[in-house]
This record gives C-alpha cells, sequence and structure tokens, in this order.
C-alpha cells in the first residue's frame, strides 16, 4: 500500500466512521454505531443511499451542530 509522502496530509473520507464519532463525542464505540443507525434510518427515510456503519461526513457534522444549539 502507497504511503503518504512527507508534508501531505492523507484525504479526508467522506464517511466517518464508529471510533470516529467515540473519539470526538467521548462515547463509547457501541454508542456511535447506535447514532449512525439513527441517522442512516433518516437518510433512507429522506431517499438517500447509506453504507452500515459509516455515515456521511456532511449530515453528520450538520446533526451535530443542530445538537449542539439547542
Amino acid at each position: 500500500m502507497p504511503t503518504v509522502p512527507k508534508g501531505y496530509k492523507k484525504a479526508q473520507s467522506n464517511f466517518i466512521t464508529a471510533p470516529e464519532i467515540a473519539e470526538i463525542c467521548a462515547i463509547s464505540v457501541s454508542k456511535a454505531y447506535q447514532i449512525i443507525r439513527e441517522l442512516n434510518e433518516q437518510m433512507r427515510k429522506q431517499g438517500k443511499l447509506t453504507l452500515r456503519g459509516k455515515v456521511n461526513r456532511r449530515a453528520y457534522q450538520q446533526k451535530l451542530d443542530r445538537k449542539s444549539v439547542v
């Protein structure tokens, strides 16, 4: 597998995973998976495609921003 040369950053994925959410929110990984399931269900109702165990990074950030404002 190719490595990233010094001075370059690895490209960020369009999807965020449970371990990343757990680290950001300081919660357990199982709770992070629960959040992903809820967000994916909402996205499915909007007619969007989802991946199990991952959620669209932009949708997650929008949801997180709304919750922090309330």
